[in-house]
């Protein structure tokens, strides 16, 4: 069973805690022992929000050390250079190519980096670093709040659980009437990051 350490980040009000505790029951329901621990920014709304996801046989901390996280799962631009410090060598990157303007820029005490730059400090230290535009796909299939589950779909072609336990737990986790988008969002999730060339 190999260790996995997973990384949620994104900002308030983009479904991040849900997103966080789909994976880590996906996890446990594959027969991982599993951890998590979520982190909230100052602000329910626009603050910044990680989730860290630990699953092994057996996992004693939900804490990921530094340099040991085998993926992260971006909402948003800023959020996956904020974290690019638990990067290695075998890192996968997923990001909604996506902005949201932290008030420290929008006062001008800080620059928002351009996304070249974004891009060449997190393949400096990951093997694979992937931009996805998840807030036109969640647009395109109704409604932007699927998008946490869209990337999900995104982030299940890089992990070893089954298609049929994400749907289960997706099913599980939300209201009846909100299942279908949301199964249509993972699974389109899916498909979308099998045409990105990585």
């Amino acid at each position: 069973m190999k260790d996995l350490n997973l990384i949620i980040a994104g900002v308030g009000g983009q479904g991040n805690i849900l997103a966080s505790n789909i994976m880590a029951e996906v996890a446990l329901t594959s027969g991982y022992d599993t951890k998590q621990t979520d982190t909230l920014g100052m602000a329910q709304r626009g603050g910044s929000v990680i989730s860290q996801i630990r699953a092994s046989s057996k996992v004693y901390s939900p804490l990921i050390k530094l340099g040991q996280a085998d993926l992260i799962l971006a909402f948003e631009k800023l959020e996956a250079l904020r974290w690019a410090q638990y990067l290695n060598k075998y890192s996968t990157v997923i990001i909604n190519n996506h902005r949201i303007t932290p008030t420290s820029v929008n006062i001008g005490k800080e620059n928002y980096p351009e996304d070249k730059e974004i891009i060449s400090i997190l393949k400096e230290k990951a093997s694979r670093v992937i931009f996805i535009n998840g807030n036109e796909y969640a647009i395109n299939l109704g409604n932007i709040r699927v998008l946490n589950i869209f990337m999900l779909g995104c982030a299940s072609f890089f992990l070893p659980f089954k298609v049929q336990i994400w749907e289960n737990v997706i099913s599980q986790q939300l209201p009846s009437k909100i299942v279908p988008i949301n199964i249509t969002a993972f699974n389109k999730g899916r498909k979308e990051i099998q045409n990105v060339n990585f």
